[in-house]
């Protein structure tokens, strides 16, 4: 049977993140791809320029109509846009009772533009950390949501250990944005940390970079991979997505979904 995995996040009408990228690399890791819309944004390479957040009621009857018939193996988040959307995902994730959750925790767009509303933060920690399996947050986020200035290596892991600390199982802070050097990847969980390194490559095309990866990760749980083979993957298949990039756009364009996983 082929396993289903489920996107909760907003659309990209650009193709290259959210739920367009999503689906995507669900499709890319052979997994059923299902979804539920919280937000719908008019975006390009160039930026955001309007966001419409899917009424509460309309949410609730998305994520209810796929958990009732076609129930994930896996699940992610990514946009949720306000914080009563944040504190209905989470009420809705404990009633259906789904688990494997990859929590990736949008606030902010690869062109700069805010994707969260900032009194949305409190209930991201409060209500959906303590529900992921592991959450995935680039160093802004991480920052954000363990309280601490996250600057390198070392850095990244004192920020891991505060969000762990909140309740997620596990944490991957990506690091491809550290100054100087290669780009990492640090995962830590219960069982210690591993670290993925890599050349930076110099492109502009790294559009949808955070929300592919925290779909193939979910991808492969779905598929029954342990965590750390999960990211793995996903690492593997976002860098070799990210060299492939198709060059669309005059701004930050998109990473290529037409690569094969691994």
């Amino acid at each position: 049977m082929i396993p289903i995995a489920l996107t909760i996040a907003g659309s990209d009408s650009g193709g290259g993140a959210g739920i367009q990228a999503d689906l995507k690399t669900f499709h890319a890791f052979r997994v059923w791809g299902t979804s539920v819309v919280t937000a719908i944004t008019a975006q390009n390479t160039q930026g955001v320029s309007a966001v419409h957040v899917i009424p509460v009621q309309d949410v609730r009857a998305q994520l209810d109509a796929v958990a009732s018939d076609l129930r994930p193996a896996a699940f992610k988040t990514g946009m949720l846009a306000t914080a009563e959307l944040a504190s209905t995902v989470a009420a809705e994730i404990r009633r259906h009772e789904l688990d494997l959750y990859v929590m990736d925790p949008v606030m902010v767009a690869t062109s700069g533009d805010r994707l969260l509303a900032e009194d949305a933060i409190e209930s991201l920690t409060r209500d959906l950390l303590p529900l992921a399996h592991v959450v995935t947050p680039n160093l802004k986020e991480a920052e954000i949501l363990a309280g601490v200035p996250v600057k390198s290596v070392d850095d990244m892991r004192v920020a891991a250990e505060r969000i762990r600390q909140l309740g997620a199982r596990a944490v991957l802070v990506k690091g491809g944005h550290l100054e100087g050097g290669d780009a990492v990847d640090l995962l830590v969980d219960a069982n210690g940390e591993r670290t993925w390194s890599r050349g930076r490559i110099d492109t502009r095309h790294t559009h949808g970079t955070g929300c592919t990866l925290s779909a193939a990760i979910t991808a492969c749980l779905a598929r029954g991979d342990e965590l750390e083979v999960a990211v793995d993957r996903a690492v593997r298949f976002v860098a070799k997505a990210i060299t492939m990039a198709p060059g669309l756009g005059s701004g930050h364009g998109p990473i290529s979904h037409f690569v094969v996983p691994d």
